[in-house]
Order: structure tokens, then C-alpha cells, then sequence
């Protein structure tokens, strides 16, 4: 998942709380995992466009919300110390019941429609070799991936869709619309036949990208996606 991706420049008139919001949505995607890093301070405030100052305030209100170690010396950083919550139909009407049913429907008719349009233009660019071998990459991390590693790699197959379309923007705007439904998508129980039918899907996206079809790319991320909110009724009946 390309880091650029989420921690893009801020706006100056609200550049503390936007801050927070970027890095926040770095640890919820995984961009930075559990355990790991935030990349360096200068080198992160330069990505951001804001001051050092700024950045350690933001980093200061997530260390002090839990989300964030903050650690000195030679060997120190600000680590990422959130997990997300254990899946299970509990949390689930938990998450639901905090988003509503209105934000939930918005967010996943969101959700449908930028990662449909983020396929069907993927799927008219023309890809170079580098670019089909991110994409297969993409999908065979997922394919491997251990349950715990599941989520973060599947926003990375998600969102790299987006990413390589070449467009900031849109890649911008498929992360905001995964994160709306992170909390939702965490909580969901993991069912190995579930996943097993997700690779099915996922493949079926791949395919219809890298033969140039957009309609069929298209099609193949309705199918999926309306696959995900069918479980999620399923879980709440």
C-alpha cells in the first residue's frame, strides 16, 4: 500500500486536526501495521506539508488516545500500538449500531461507487509489466495471508486498484471510503469458506483488469462487494 496514498499534504487552516485524521487513517488501513513505525519525523512532516510542531502535537493526541508509543534514542520512532478489535457478531452491531443505518447505507453505496469506477478505470489504462506485477503481488499477499494479516492485506489489494490507476485523487478518495467501513469490515467473523469465495472474486477483478474489460471488472466488484454487505445482513438477522 503506497503511504502517498493516505499521508498526503494537509490544508493550513486546519492543519493540526487534518494531521491527525491522515495518520490516523495510516494506522486504521495498516499502511502502518501493528508493531511498526511512522516514517521519520522530518521526513514526515515534509510529506504532510505542515510544521515539525504540528506533527508532534498530532502525534502527542494519538499517543496520549492509545494508538501511538512514542519511543527515544537511537532506535525510537512513534510506533503504532493499535489492533484492531477482535471480529465477532457482538462488535459488529456494536460498529453498526455507533454508525447508524443511514451512515452505514451512505458509506457502503460509497464505497460501491468509487472502487466500481476505480476498477473500470484501471481496467482502460494501458498497464505496463511493473504495474501487472504490483497487482498480481497484491492479490497473491492476500491469498497467503495468515487471518491476522488478512484485513490490512486485503485493503492493500483494494486500494492498490486505485493507486495504479495513476490518479492521487481517486486513490485519495478509495481510502477515505475504506476507512468509513474499517470498523465494519474488522468486526465481520473471519469463515474460511467467506474468504475462500473472496479469492474467487478477487481473481475474477484481476482478470477482468488486466484483459482490459471494463465492464467485467466492473461487474466483478459489484459482485464482491455486494457479496461482503449480503454477510453483513446475514450476521445482523
Amino acid at each position: 500500500m503506497n503511504p502517498l496514498t493516505v499521508l498526503r499534504p494537509v490544508r493550513a487552516g486546519n492543519a493540526f486536526e487534518e494531521t491527525v485524521e491522515r495518520l490516523l487513517q495510516a494506522i486504521k488501513l495498516g499502511v502502518v501495521a501493528p508493531g511498526e513505525k511512522l516514517p521519520p519525523e522530518r521526513e514526515l512532516a515534509v510529506q504532510l506539508g505542515i510544521s515539525r510542531v504540528t506533527l508532534r502535537e498530532a502525534i502527542r493526541a494519538l499517543q496520549d488516545s492509545g494508538f501511538l508509543d512514542v519511543r527515544r534514542g537511537r532506535y525510537g520512532g512513534a510506533f503504532v500500538t493499535y489492533v484492531p478489535p477482535q471480529p465477532g457478531t457482538g462488535a459488529l452491531r456494536k460498529v453498526v449500531t455507533d454508525m447508524g443505518d443511514d451512515d452505514l447505507s451512505d458509506a457502503l453505496t460509497f464505497r460501491m461507487a468509487v472502487e466500481c469506477g476505480a476498477a473500470q478505470v484501471l481496467a482502460t489504462t494501458p498497464l505496463d509489466e511493473d504495474r501487472r506485477r504490483i497487482l498480481r503481488r497484491r492479490l497473491d499477499d492476500l491469498n497467503a495471508a495468515t487471518p491476522a494479516e488478512y484485513r490490512r492485506l486485503d485493503t492493500a489489494f483494494h486500494l492498490a486498484i486505485a493507486e495504479l490507476t495513476g490518479s492521487p485523487l481517486l486513490a485519495a478518495t478509495c481510502a477515505d471510503a475504506r476507512l468509513r467501513v474499517s470498523d465494519l469490515l474488522n468486526a465481520i467473523p473471519m469463515l474460511q469458506v467467506n474468504i475462500d469465495h473472496a479469492a474467487t472474486q478477487h481473481e475474477a477483478i484481476v482478470a477482468a483488469i488486466l484483459s482490459g474489460d471494463p465492464e467485467a471488472a466492473r461487474r466483478a466488484v459489484a459482485e464482491h462487494l455486494e457479496g461482503t454487505a449480503a454477510l453483513l445482513r446475514g450476521f445482523l438477522s
